[in-house]
């Protein structure tokens, strides 16, 4: 197991925000996965016998890379931090204060729907992402805290960064100009935490 797995590592950093200017998606504008149309063969009026059929036109997404979701997480509330100055190993509690959810965050030019987009993750991965996950109020999680050092603790998303690249297929199966698109797809709820 390494490190990038193991829930009980305590990060010696805050999460990594965003590289790329990104914009958060709504849950309800995200869309249902649709099947790709399939080549039939059939040929339409006015073309040759042998003309591709790729009708209808149709946005398309491919996830090529992704990140591992233990460094990308979006936190909901504020930052708790608890000092140990004793020269003993001593207990940090922190519990969540606010109810948020956290949705997916994308950037670059998306031709086709979010749900398509993680579809296409979970296909390639097999690794389900959500449109939207809810940190809840009231979560708790203890741990130690070495001495003379600072635990911090923030409630809230760990999500997946994925880049992929999208484009539209035309109905002659041409394609338009492809475009990367980097996204944070949620994954799981939980604390990020690290000591200072």
């Amino acid at each position: 197991m390494t490190a990038e797995d193991d829930d009980s590592v305590i990060n010696t950093a805050p999460p990594e925000e965003p590289e790329e200017a990104v914009t958060e998606i709504p849950a309800d504008a995200v869309g249902e996965p649709v099947e790709e149309p399939t080549y039939t063969g059939k040929p339409q009026p006015g073309d040759s016998p042998n003309a591709a059929d790729c009708a209808p036109a149709h946005g398309v997404y491919k996830a090529l890379s992704k990140d591992g979701p233990r460094k990308h997480h979006k936190g909901v509330g504020p930052v708790n931090s608890n000092y140990n100055g004793t020269s003993q190993i001593a207990k940090s509690t922190f519990t969540s204060e606010v109810t948020s959810k956290v949705g997916i965050a994308i950037s670059g030019e998306l031709e086709t729907s979010a749900g398509v987009m993680l579809a296409s993750i979970k296909t390639k991965w097999g690794i389900t992402v959500s449109a939207e996950l809810t940190a809840k109020l009231g979560n708790t999680v203890s741990v130690d805290t070495p001495k003379h050092t600072t635990t911090n603790a923030r409630y809230g998303v760990y999500r997946l960064k994925v880049v992929g690249e999208s484009y539209m297929l035309h109905q002659n199966c041409t394609t338009s100009p492809k475009h990367k698109v980097v996204s944070y797809s949620p994954l799981k709820v939980g604390w990020y935490l690290w000591e200072s």
